[in-house]
């Protein structure tokens, strides 16, 4: 009789929570498909990449500047005068200063790169995060996951990649002809 009400408990609620779980609709994107086919993305990385190699080239150019100065210093430095061995050493100390504050200031954690491709990630994952919800509320879809960090398998009827990237492009138009119009 015991056995009977266990197995009749675990059979209601077996029921009850595949009835509970059926009534969710439960649909996935691809994000790293979505980074891979998007156009901003792309040209978020391309411009990101132009900064840094301006960057650097500003920063090659301080340190060969530095390097040269450097160089002039030591071949006159035993034929100098104390006063101008002391001013050149000042000049030294102060490139090398500069050449670190720019350093930390561009590319550093903090740094004006690091800054400019979080904006960038954070408008482009904006308008994603736009079109999920646009996507979620006109399928009405109860839950929308991830797909490229943790889903191991899922029916490609629930993928929702395509929606979201035909969604992103409609923006991208949109705010194309809003851009023409203002010039």
């Amino acid at each position: 009789m015991v056995l009977k009400k266990i197995t009749m408990v675990a059979f209601s609620l077996q029921i009850i929570s595949s009835v509970l779980f059926a009534q969710n609709k439960i649909g996935f994107v691809q994000s790293d498909r979505i980074r891979a086919e998007y156009e901003e993305f792309k040209d978020a990385e391309s411009q990101l990449q132009l900064e840094y190699r301006q960057v650097n080239m500003r920063f090659n150019a301080m340190a060969v500047e530095l390097d040269s100065i450097k160089q002039a210093f030591e071949t006159q430095r035993l034929m100098s005068s104390p006063e101008w061995r002391k001013e050149k050493e000042a000049e030294i100390a102060s490139k090398e200063s500069t050449l670190q504050r720019f350093q930390v200031t561009m590319v550093g954690p903090e740094g004006e790169l690091y800054k400019r491709q979080a904006q960038l990630e954070f408008d482009i994952l904006s308008k994603v995060k736009r079109a999920v919800d646009k996507i979620a509320a006109a399928k009405k879809i109860d839950f929308i996951i991830d797909g490229s960090t943790s889903l191991l398998y899922g029916n490609p009827t629930h993928d929702l990649t395509d929606d979201v990237l035909l969604e992103l492009r409609k923006y991208s138009v949109s705010d194309k002809k809003k851009t023409d119009s203002k010039n």
